[in-house]
């Protein structure tokens, strides 16, 4: 790992045990069922609605992540029928509530950059933290015929899409299997079930463990082109017209979610907020992320039947920009993983 931080996976370094995990499972149950409280004391306001309800979601969301990333990385360490049944049905809640936001996230970032590039708004440089990702040079005036109708398919597709993800998380927060699911949680708040042996185990093997996965994902990138922040080949292919996901993207969507769970331990083993110097690294995967898919909601509009050549044009020039950010954003996060910390010797 390029990075030179403090290790919690440090044999020298004080060790953290089961006692420390318990505690931190206890603290995001307490959370969990206060995120709820808080969902059902709004009532799940309609999308759009009081902004409560999203924030509640997204506070429920958080926490089943964290749980359920704990319970993978320290599972020797867990009852494992419990745990087993348990983690499978977080990862179903956290995914189900994830998308509603995800259509509103996806929908604000398309129309911004196609006013952008049809000349309302011409930013200084990407917003994903890194050099200005060299962006396609539209035919301006075919641009500004397309975008308008470019941006309307692209909020009745979207829009009808958080819809549906808000329908169907209203029904799994009131389906019997959520309701097995805050049972356990409620339980997990006071009682965490830990094997005879974990209270006094050292956490450090198995938080070391998921840092080493996770430094053999990185080293698989190519992180050599995401040196540059232009890569010309994921662009080509980009443009083909194969619907299915971008062949580049999945190591890199592999990498973010064990950066997820290096960073989880790392709360376990250090305390409050973790390692702070591998949130620039996680949030240049999720612009990633968010690009990546962006680039797709843009290619899958340019499919709709017997829409207008200058509509296609525009959602075509869209889809470029998007992947063009996917690029800067690995640019970002390639920085961020070498950076050398400042010493506070």
């Amino acid at each position: 790992m390029a990075q030179q931080h403090l290790d919690p996976t440090d044999p020298s370094a004080a060790p953290a045990t089961g006692d420390a995990l318990a505690g931190y499972l206890r603290a995001q149950a307490t959370e969990f069922l206060r995120a709820l409280r808080l969902h059902r004391e709004t009532g799940g306001a309609a999308a759009g609605g009081s902004a409560d309800p999203v924030d509640a979601a997204r506070a429920l969301r958080r926490s089943a992540r964290r749980i359920s990333g704990s319970l993978h990385t320290f599972r020797p360490l867990l009852e494992a029928d419990w745990s087993e049944r348990i983690r499978p049905e977080l990862a179903w809640l956290s995914g189900t509530l994830a998308l509603e936001h995800a259509c509103e996230a996806r929908l604000e970032r398309l129309l911004t950059a196609l006013q952008r590039l049809s000349g309302a708004i011409v930013p200084a440089q990407s917003d994903t933290g890194g050099p200005p990702a060299p962006a396609p040079a539209p035919d301006r005036g075919n641009l500004t015929v397309g975008a308008a109708k470019a941006g309307a398919l692209l909020d009745r597709q979207l829009t009808l899409a958080r819809t549906r993800a808000h329908s169907t998380a209203l029904q799994a927060l009131g389906s019997s299997r959520f309701h097995a699911v805050a049972d356990h949680i409620a339980v997990l708040a006071s009682e965490v079930p830990l094997v005879a042996t974990a209270p006094t185990a050292d956490l450090r093997p198995l938080a070391r463990a998921a840092e080493e996965r996770l430094t053999d994902a990185v080293a698989a990138l190519p992180l050599l082109t995401a040196g540059h922040p232009y890569n010309a080949e994921a662009l080509v292919h980009g443009l083909s017209p194969d619907p299915s996901p971008h062949a580049q993207d999945a190591p890199w969507h592999q990498v973010r979610l064990l950066l997820r769970l290096h960073r989880y331990a790392t709360e376990i083993l250090l305390g409050a907020g973790g390692d702070v110097l591998l949130l620039a690294a996680s949030e240049a995967l999720d612009r990633h992320r968010d690009a990546s898919e962006a680039a797709s909601a843009a290619a899958q509009a340019a499919r709709t039947p017997r829409i207008a050549p200058a509509t296609a044009y525009a959602l075509g020039v869209l889809h470029a920009d998007q992947r063009h950010e996917v690029e800067a954003a690995r640019f970002a996060f390639q920085q961020a993983w070498q950076k050398e910390p400042v010493s506070t010797s």
